[in-house]
């Protein structure tokens, strides 16, 4: 054990990690020592990320997963160790969030698109690299990228709050279930961050200013703000802390 932080000889994969959270997690973990595969469902953002990846020093492939579809996260575990021999660490990241209103107007298809990629896509993409490391008989860690919006009621973001708070559920039910197999499960609950996927939001203003107005440190994130949690929660310098959620916010939900 080491207090240190570093990923160094560590394999990691990064969902949804062709921008925003993501690509700054990819970084985070590469720059410290990992080597990185991001995952996402298009291949021509990843391939520019993966670029951007490398020129910053980063071990960095791209692998197209759609990680609601288990044929796909069954491909890219394949895949990924094909490349790079093992994985050690996975972020599960990738997100939607098709509706923005009020949770009575919601739609089957938004509803059934937000379950399959927020809740499903976590589940199946664990249980690859669980099943992975029990078969090598080796330690990991699980980082889940949830959301301040699933730790409390999350007006006109209702289902994809639902989901959220269903991420926490199921990393701390992982984190007992899998602690005796050396198998650290964590998650992420960032606040509002300047990302496209809050653009609906950061692009408000009435909806930035109430925000901001109830953040003790008076503004919203930026994504590499959330990368240095996922990259303590990935390293060994965490191995006493699972089945845990770190708020990253500024605040806000304690103001």
């Amino acid at each position: 054990m080491t207090s240190f932080i570093n990923v160094e000889g560590k394999v990691a994969i990064v969902t949804g990690g062709s921008r925003g959270i993501g690509e700054s997690i990819a970084k985070a973990l590469g720059q410290s020592g990992a080597k990185v595969a991001i995952a996402s469902r298009k291949k021509e953002g990843l391939d520019v990320a993966a670029e951007r990846l490398r020129k910053e020093g980063v071990t960095a492939s791209a692998f197209t997963c759609h990680t609601g579809k288990a044929d796909d996260v069954q491909k890219l575990f394949q895949q990924v160790i094909a490349a790079f021999g093992k994985v050690d660490v996975l972020v599960n990241n990738a997100a939607t969030n098709p509706h923005f209103g009020p949770l009575m107007t919601a739609d089957d298809a938004a509803f059934d698109k937000t379950i399959e990629v927020n809740l499903k896509g976590y589940f199946y993409t664990s249980r690859e690299l669980v099943r992975h490391l029990v078969d090598r008989n080796a330690p990991g860690a699980i980082v889940n990228v949830t959301s301040v919006a699933g730790l409390s009621a999350a007006p006109l973001q209702g289902v994809y709050g639902m989901t959220k708070a269903a991420v926490v559920s199921m990393t701390q039910t992982m984190a007992v279930e899998l602690a005796a197999s050396g198998i650290r499960v964590n998650a992420i609950a960032p606040g509002l961050v300047d990302t496209r996927f809050a653009s609906a939001i950061v692009q408000n203003k009435d909806l930035v200013d109430r925000v901001v107005g109830r953040t003790p440190v008076g503004r919203y994130g930026q994504p590499d703000e959330i990368a240095g949690a996922a990259l303590y929660l990935a390293s060994d310098a965490a191995s006493f802390l699972t089945g845990q959620t770190i708020v990253v916010d500024g605040g806000m939900t304690i103001a």
